[in-house]
């Protein structure tokens, strides 16, 4: 598997290191992992990696286009491999389980927004949040003191700070 990965990793450009190794073959197999769970995976295959070298790599790796970032509201960033294509995710508000899903019409009918202000636009983003099956099956609602099934709460991002710095952070047009 290295050689393959090696050989993909000099394709992009990449310099080709034991740590860009295991931490591209940890997101491979951990879809949706966060940067702590690619550390303790990497750990486990490598031996000692500074969480530091760990977010380096994640970086690189997904300023090239071989793994993807995705960046929920309220959640730390999370890393899968499936990248290059226009899919989405769903994402449970009660344990927080993602799972992918493929775009609902078209090739990729989300490209295609009421109004582009001029942009060319190559990506679109989009998460769906509600409950999964199993946290369904355990807790289907909450009863209120009449008895009626109370909504779960959702999570408000009105409020989000951290949304308008993921926004500079991902705007391709402040790079050097």
């Amino acid at each position: 598997m290295y050689d393959d990965t090696a050989d993909l990793l000099r394709l992009h450009g990449v310099q080709v290191t034991a740590q860009r190794l295991a931490v591209l073959a940890a997101v491979s197999c951990r879809p949706h992992g966060t940067a702590d769970d690619v550390a303790t995976a990497v750990r486990a295959e490598i031996g000692v990696i500074s969480r530091q070298a760990v977010y380096d790599a994640l970086g690189v790796l997904a300023d090239k286009g071989l793994i993807r970032r995705i960046q929920p509201a309220g959640s730390p960033a999370r890393y899968e491999g499936r990248a290059g294509d226009n899919h989405h995710h769903l994402i449970c508000r009660t344990c927080g389980r993602m799972v992918d899903v493929d775009c609902a019409v078209g090739a990729a009918p989300c490209l295609t927004p009421a109004d582009d202000s001029g942009y060319e636009i190559d990506e679109a983003e989009v998460i769906y949040w509600g409950r999964c099956p199993e946290c369904l099956t355990h807790s289907p609602g909450v009863l209120g003191s009449d008895g009626e099934t109370v909504p779960v709460p959702r999570i408000s991002h009105e409020n989000d700070s951290s949304e308008t710095d993921r926004a500079k952070a991902h705007d391709q047009t402040d790079k050097p």
